[in-house]
């Protein structure tokens, strides 16, 4: 397993390079002056000079991507533009954030898709069936801003249960070790707080959460469907196994490893940050920040943001493939 996991990784190195490269020559390959197209209509003089500089836009492309790339290597994403704060700090501030919308959504998404899935193939053709499928249909198309905009009118607006925008009531004088907002409700004892905020959670997760919950329902009945007509199967029922053995060991094992995938590219999509649900409910996240920074044109931050977007996809990926090896050992096998 360690040799496996090692040539993943190893597998990751040449992409994050090449995506490096991709992003390097994105910014020279603007029309113009580099400077200009990042300081935007209102470059100065000094501040093209400052720009030039600072990136080293006067030096050969050689020399200036080494020097980018060695200060990649370092954890130096660039400034903001607009702000002068470091990239990274800035998605470190927000990122907790969207680790708790995206895992909220995923979890929410995974333990109703997983199973709901499952039914609707060992029940083909009755009302659950139908149901999955329709629901998953209309999950699919029903656009997020639409259904988070829905929510946040009936449970919040007209109803009263849940809160509308933020990650914690600002009445509440909580100590925040972590910026996880419920992990440091936990470490420090204050549940109200902790309480508090996964009731902010909610609503921003089912809207998020929806999209992925259809298509892990989809994706899962049609798995399990293909294995339970597989010859293995049959043989196991033929020998009079329990329903619940042949499920554990010969259906969802075998049917797990397109799930894994679907999963996979789903967490990747939620933990990259959610643009529109973390607008609409106000939450500072990774997300909402890439959109100021689309509206702003801080072409740093969108570097950043792509680099960070690389680097999750790669270590979701990284865990995907090792799903993989603990789902089916064959895998593992050079």
């Amino acid at each position: 397993m360690l040799r496996f996991a090692l040539r993943r990784v190893g597998l990751m190195v040449p992409v994050l390079l090449g995506l490096s490269l991709l992003l390097f020559m994105w910014v020279r390959a603007l029309p113009g002056d580099p400077a200009r197209a990042l300081l935007g209509e209102r470059a100065t003089p000094e501040g093209l000079a400052r720009v030039t500089e600072a990136y080293g836009f006067d030096r050969p492309l050689w020399e200036q991507y080494v020097t980018y790339l060695g200060a990649l290597l370092q954890g130096d994403f660039g400034n903001s533009i607009k702000t002068g704060q470091p990239v990274v700090s800035s998605f470190a501030d927000r990122f907790p954030a969207t680790v708790e919308l995206g895992l909220s959504a995923l979890l929410f998404a995974v333990l109703l898709g997983v199973p709901l899935g499952y039914l609707a193939a060992r029940h083909q053709g009755r009302w659950l069936d139908t149901l999955a499928v329709s629901g998953s249909l209309l999950g699919v198309v029903t656009p997020v801003f639409f259904l988070a905009i829905l929510l946040k009118l009936v449970f919040a607006d007209t109803l009263h249960w849940l809160p509308t925008v933020g990650r914690q009531d600002a009445r509440i004088d909580a100590t925040h070790i972590t910026n996880f907002y419920i992990l440091d409700g936990v470490l420090t004892g204050e549940y109200d707080a902790a309480w508090d905020a996964a009731v902010h959670l909610v609503l921003p997760a089912l809207a998020l959460g929806t999209i992925p919950l259809a298509i892990i329902v989809r994706i899962t009945r049609a798995s399990v469907a293909e294995v339970l007509h597989e010859d293995y199967v049959r043989t196991a029922e033929a020998k009079g196994l329990a329903a619940r053995t042949i499920s554990r060991r010969h259906v969802l094992r075998n049917a797990m490893l397109p799930v894994a995938t679907t999963i996979g590219l789903q967490a990747g999509l939620l933990f990259s940050g959610a643009v529109l649900t973390e607008t609409v409910f106000g939450i500072n996240g990774v997300g909402q920040y890439l959109f100021t920074a689309i509206s702003q044109r801080d072409y740093p931050v969108l570097q950043g943001y792509i680099l960070f977007i690389a680097v999750i996809y790669s270590l979701i990926n990284l865990l995907v493939d090792l799903s993989y090896g603990l789902i089916d050992p064959r895998v593992r096998t050079p």
